[in-house]
């Protein structure tokens, strides 16, 4: 295939990278924002999209973020690339500060208590979350026995206040980035259009100097036969 990797990836490589990519988060985080600029659309239209996509990365649906910030774009008019570009502000670096904001924010909405502990290992709760739905699927079809309780603690301790507590964080970062972006995309877009417009009208002028020079050369030469015929 033409677009394989000629050198192939391990398990272990490919987890590496996602943690930690090969250039690092920064150069990761300028070329994502290089992509953005260049997005052919609306500065308006490109920065809805950011914002859907970093308010997306406040949701406990892991795994999804892309879905629903392509989904939010599209029912609110917003660029969906722009808006998978700005999922990545949920990643391995900022997955836990996220975490922290939004259980503490939703055990506060609720009334409920929040302990500290809550959110250590809480990738970990995610991932185990994960494997007992898994298992239970596998129930409903097989003579295991499916145990939800677990799911049940996990729903009430964690994801129910993640989701109502990533509300209000997610629409602030959501709307900070929007008001960001706009004029840096805006700015952008102007300086690129700037740019195209000068090297067309170099390419302009050069074509009509190169059209002046045949024009000066051909009446030379009548002139010139000019003075041949009266010599005659």
């Amino acid at each position: 295939m033409v677009f394989k990797r000629r050198d192939r990836r391990s398990p272990v490589q490919i987890a590496s990278e996602f943690v930690y990519p090969r250039g690092g988060w920064t150069r990761a985080f300028h070329y994502v924002k290089h992509r953005v600029r260049r997005l052919p659309d609306s500065p308006e239209r490109i920065a809805r999209g950011v914002g859907f996509g970093v308010f997306a990365a406040f949701t406990p649906f892991y795994g999804l973020h892309f879905g629903i910030a392509a989904l939010a774009a599209r029912l609110f008019n917003g660029n969906m690339l722009a808006a998978l570009s700005g999922t990545f502000f949920g990643n391995p670096l900022t997955y836990v500060p996220i975490g922290v904001v939004c259980l503490q924010t939703g055990h506060f909405l609720l009334g409920t208590e929040f302990e500290e502990g809550d959110t250590h290992g809480l990738m970990g709760k995610f991932a185990n979350a994960i494997g007992d739905l898994k298992d239970n699927l596998i129930a409903v079809f097989t003579d295991r026995v499916a145990d939800w309780h677990g799911l049940g603690i996990f729903y009430d301790e964690v994801f129910f206040p993640y989701l109502i507590g990533g509300i209000l964080p997610g629409l602030l970062a959501g709307v900070v980035c929007y008001y960001l972006s706009l004029p840096l995309v805006h700015t952008y877009q102007q300086r690129r259009r700037d740019r195209i417009k000068k090297k067309f009208e170099e390419i302009k002028r050069l074509a009509e100097s190169e059209a002046a020079v045949p024009e000066s050369n051909q009446l030379g030469s009548s002139q010139d036969l000019g003075k041949e015929s009266k010599d005659v």
